[in-house]
């Protein structure tokens, strides 16, 4: 099963690119993050004309995750748990034949300086707690499980291009680590980074300063597999190729490969 997750930014202005993708990719299953539109606008006719069954949880101009799968999955949770008053589209869970699957959009936490800053921030990491929390839960379920999705969280300095000049982004600070590394000890495996553990491969670059073309980017996009999925990793990389295109996402996509069976 090949399991792909997607920072689209925007999915009505990005369709013809990610239509494009999934044709030559063909992944099974399609974690999207920052789809941007309401849920019952999703482009549901396009990307279901190319096999996949669809959950989306959408926000107007924000936020918005998706699942996209070509078996049937069973929706286990459209937002998460640990906080009523949170109505931000960034959570969505489901069952996809053996495997457990979560599309995460993860607070960027950055903002204007002085107090909108610190509340940003402030969020970023109450709900890095309430993610782990929820995952700890999952854990105990013994299932083959991916939290995917973009984590807004550069786990060491190998995944940022100028560790010194993103020293104070909430994508780097020291607070968003320990949250991150708090979430990992839970017993989660970075899916890129167990079999690429070369530095300063990237998942993100800016639209500004052809950031891209000069490599200057950052890896924000993650996929976490616990023990039992660990245990089924066969390959993992980063899909450059969705960057390159004319009027792409700042993202693109990073993917693995479980053994699960037929």
């Amino acid at each position: 099963m090949r399991i792909a997750t997607f920072n689209v930014n925007s999915v009505k202005a990005r369709l013809p690119n990610l239509l494009d993708w999934l044709r030559e990719a063909r992944p099974d299953v399609v974690l999207l993050q920052e789809i941007k539109t309401l849920t019952e606008d999703f482009p549901e006719l396009e990307i279901g004309d190319l096999g996949y069954n669809i959950a989306a949880v959408g926000q107007k101009s924000y936020n918005g995750v998706a699942i996209l799968s070509k078996l049937p999955m069973e929706v286990e949770a459209r937002a998460l748990p640990g906080d009523d008053e949170d109505v931000q589209a960034r959570y969505v869970e489901a069952l996809i034949g053996p495997v457990r699957v979560a599309s995460i959009y993860l607070p960027n936490g950055n903002g204007q300086p002085g107090e909108d800053f610190e509340r940003k921030y402030a969020y970023k990491l109450r709900w890095m707690r309430r993610l782990t929390t929820h995952a700890r839960g999952l854990l105990a379920h013994e299932e083959t499980l991916v939290l995917g999705g973009d984590y807004n969280l550069c786990p060491t300095d190998a995944d940022v291009y100028d560790p010194v000049g993103w020293r104070d982004d909430a994508l780097v600070r020291t607070e968003s680590r320990v949250e991150y590394r708090k979430l990992l000890n839970l017993g989660f495996t970075d899916a890129f980074r167990t079999l690429h553990p070369e530095p300063h491969r990237y998942s993100f670059w800016d639209y500004q300063n052809r950031a891209f073309e000069r490599d200057e980017g950052v890896r924000i996009d993650h996929l976490l597999l616990s023990p039992q999925a660990a245990d089924r990793l066969t390959a993992a990389d980063i899909d450059r190729d969705p960057r390159t295109k004319t009027r792409p996402s700042d993202h693109t996509p990073v993917w693995c490969e479980l053994d699960v069976g037929a």
